[in-house]
């Protein structure tokens, strides 16, 4: 049994009800993979944003058809994306990085929390070499903000290693990564990456910040980890 069989067997024991927060990229899908292989008792769920590539929804299916496994989607609510087109614009979040902030606890915090209800903890696909601001990510810790455990069985994995894994056992895969992109989220917000950029250069390209996220990932002390706005 190889380390990460292990990790996800002992968290499928020890924290039951427990869900994989599949984002679709590539690491997902290997977490996904070992989850259906081992027939391990987690389950996974997708925040639909309604601002996916056809590319990345397409994996849902092919989820169901390669594992037998029905993935939980959860939307965001219809009443809050209207009023935010209707005050700000559909595509506020150029603008801004509050708007743009704002459009992801829309679209992606609040059905989080909605998915994360009743659970005892939860599993991303993060790596530690990823983004600078992630250089120091836990294989486990305790996420403050949902109250549970929350692991990164692949904190310490390379990309490399993340492809290796999907050839080798032929693990179905976002097309979009043939195009270049090596970080994929919604379309609006993901440009293919450039030479010598960090893995997700391409996520919110339009920010200068040190470090762009989502506000999905908070640290230990409950604070969600946002870059310092530049001067």
């Amino acid at each position: 049994m190889n380390r990460l069989e292990a990790k996800l067997r002992g968290i499928a024991a020890r924290y039951a009800p427990v869900s994989l927060a599949s984002s679709l990229q590539a690491e997902d899908m290997v977490l996904t993979d070992v989850i259906a292989r081992l027939k391990l008792p987690i389950g996974i769920f997708v925040l639909d944003t309604r601002r996916l590539h056809d590319d990345t929804l397409a994996l849902i299916p092919a989820i169901h058809d390669r594992y037998g496994l029905d993935v939980e989607v959860y939307e965001p609510q219809a009443e809050a994306v209207t009023n935010y087109v209707y005050f700000y614009g559909r595509d506020a979040f150029y603008g801004s990085t509050e708007l743009r902030r704002k459009c992801c606890d829309i679209r992606k915090v609040e059905p989080l929390a909605r998915a994360l209800a009743g659970k005892r903890a939860w599993i991303t696909g993060q790596r530690r070499d990823q983004a600078s601001n992630r250089a120091q990510l836990a294989d486990q810790e305790f996420d403050a903000a949902h109250g549970i455990e929350k692991f990164n069985p692949l904190a310490d994995w390379t990309e490399a290693a993340i492809w290796e894994y999907i050839h080798a056992q032929q693990v179905p895969y976002n097309r979009l990564y043939d195009q270049g992109y090596r970080s994929i989220g919604c379309a609006p917000c993901t440009r293919p990456v450039l030479p010598g950029e960090e893995v997700r250069a391409g996520r919110w390209w339009w920010e200068r910040t040190e470090a762009k996220e989502c506000g999905l990932h908070v640290a230990s002390d409950g604070r969600f980890v946002r870059a310092k706005e530049p001067a």
